[in-house]
């Protein structure tokens, strides 16, 4: 593509030294930049893409997409935008076709159960015989039964994520994905360009501060997926007009301004269970076995019986059943679909039976409190609930004592350990968790930095009838340290510790 057609409806400030060249590629980090690529200068919390600008040029770049104006020997095209961070979308878009307009976008927002709700919606597709593609936390994959592919971002970069799209549709032959949309990706325009069919909100609830300092500002993030739906209306002349469709959690404390901010038009839906909503749930009652419930829609009752257990799945499922109903597939599909889940990794994974022993992917307040809740509604009258988990390090640091106030409000005995503490003191870490503790009795309270040590001493505190819940790593198969990345899975450590009860 010539970068005359790339910047087309670009809206730069500038360009500099430019010629018609040919662009071949992409390319955001200088190390892997090829001949004929734009590099684009990122400018994030930590590094400065101009900075690079020279040794991007080294290994072949043919232009720069800048903020400002880059010295350098060679006198290739630079074009000067204001955000190279929210520009680096449009350009994608640009340079892979649009291959959103020709595919069936749905996308999945909220702090707790996004990727769930993902797998649930992929599920329902194929029930009704249809592709679909999901990208999301644990990589992208183009069927439930597929292998993931790796992905570094619960959204990718826009270059990848258009390329992953423009892959699906034209190489794949899938028509439908079902996309998990960070509040990360949407402040930084990572999903720029996308043209979303549905967009779907699980709940907001406290996480990623150290990112977005307050709640209203992680709200403005999640909420631009639903006020960007109005790229999506239909416009005069369209052979096929669709309407997008928003599916809001009637139940959420931000619900009401989700809704405000839905453009006029869209069509919304709700669901809940405490508050009045499009689809319900009441007789909800949890057993070992999952959950089962009256699920309650304009056009009647179903019973549900689910092999996931816990209130969060009831929401999940009822997320994923609105966003079905708004693109009208039928309820003995959708219904047939999620009966059959049996869970995703990481999420309320029972690794073993006595004890029960589940991994759960919870690292926030809510996340935490849920999860605890849900596990305590099967722990047995004569068995205890027990809790290990840590907070991540270079992270919000005030959900930590929250945390901790919740595991000793809710657990029997709790652990608490590392998680992943990156550049901090794993200790530090571990006292502003105890921060938020009214008693550190040792008959409740067991503090071990050491994760792998700390999940070792499960055997001795935990008995067969208790309910043991290893929470904030989930399906992670890693931990990040002070100085290296080393391999960890609490599944694997789990099923070593308790290798005689293992699933």
């Amino acid at each position: 593509m010539k970068l005359d057609e790339l910047i087309e409806h670009l809206d730069y400030k500038d360009l500099i030294n430019f010629k018609n060249v040919e662009i071949s590629g992409i390319s955001y980090n200088s190390k892997t930049t090829k001949k004929g690529d734009i590099f684009v200068c990122l400018t994030g919390e930590y590094t400065d893409g101009h900075e690079y600008a020279k040794d991007a040029i080294e290994n072949g770049a043919a232009a720069l997409l800048v903020e400002r104006k880059v010295d350098a020997d060679r006198k290739i095209p630079q074009v000067v935008v204001s955000s190279t961070r929210h520009k680096i979308a449009d350009i994608a878009d640009r340079f892979y076709s649009s291959p959103s307009m020709g595919i069936n976008l749905i996308g999945i927002t909220g702090t707790n159960g996004k990727t769930t709700v993902t797998h649930l919606i992929q599920k329902i597709f194929e029930e009704n015989n249809k592709k679909c593609a999901l990208i999301g936390t644990l990589g992208y994959k183009l069927s439930s039964n597929g292998e993931y592919r790796d992905a570094k971002h619960t959204t990718p970069q826009a270059p990848e994520l258009q390329a992953t799209l423009r892959m699906i549709k034209d190489v794949e032959k899938i028509d439908n994905v079902v996309m998990e949309v960070s509040s990360h990706a949407l402040e930084q325009n990572r999903v720029g360009g996308c043209k979303f069919d549905g967009a779907v909100l699980t709940n907001l609830t406290q996480d990623h501060l150290d990112y977005h300092i307050t709640m209203d500002n992680y709200f403005e993030a999640k909420a631009l997926l639903f006020k960007g739906l109005i790229n999506s209306m239909p416009q005069e002349g369209d052979e096929n007009p669709k309407i997008p469709f928003a599916v809001i959690n009637a139940d959420d404390n931000y619900a009401e301004r989700f809704i405000n901010a839905i453009p006029e038009g869209v069509r919304t839906y709700t669901y809940g269970v405490k508050k009045a909503a499009d689809v319900t749930a009441k007789d909800i009652n949890f057993s070992l076995n999952g959950a089962e419930f009256k699920l309650v829609t304009k056009d009647g009752e179903y019973s549900v019986n689910l092999h996931m257990n816990g209130m969060f799945s009831v929401y999940n499922v009822l997320a994923a059943v609105t966003a079905s109903i708004a693109m009208g597939i039928d309820m003995s599909i959708a219904l047939k679909a999620l009966e059959n889940v049996k869970g995703v990794a990481g999420r309320f994974e029972v690794v073993a039976k006595k004890p029960l022993v589940i991994v759960d992917y919870a690292h926030t307040p809510d996340g935490l409190e849920n999860v605890l809740n849900s596990a305590r509604e099967i722990t047995p009258k004569d068995g205890k609930l027990i809790c290990l988990f840590g907070c991540g390090g270079d992270r919000d640091a005030t959900k930590r004592p929250k945390m901790g106030a919740i595991a000793e409000k809710i657990a029997d005995k709790i652990v608490i350990t590392s998680d992943n503490p990156r550049s901090e003191d794993p200790q530090a870490i571990i006292t502003d968790i105890i921060a938020g503790l009214k008693s550190t009795n040792p008959d409740k309270v067991t503090v071990e930095p050491d994760r792998g040590h700390a999940i070792a001493l499960l055997k001795t505190i935990a008995g067969n009838n208790d309910v043991v819940v290893i929470a904030g790593k989930g399906h992670e198969d890693y931990q990040i340290l002070k100085d290296r990345t080393i391999h960890f899975d609490d599944r694997e450590e789990a099923r070593k510790v308790f290798e005689g009860s293992v699933i």
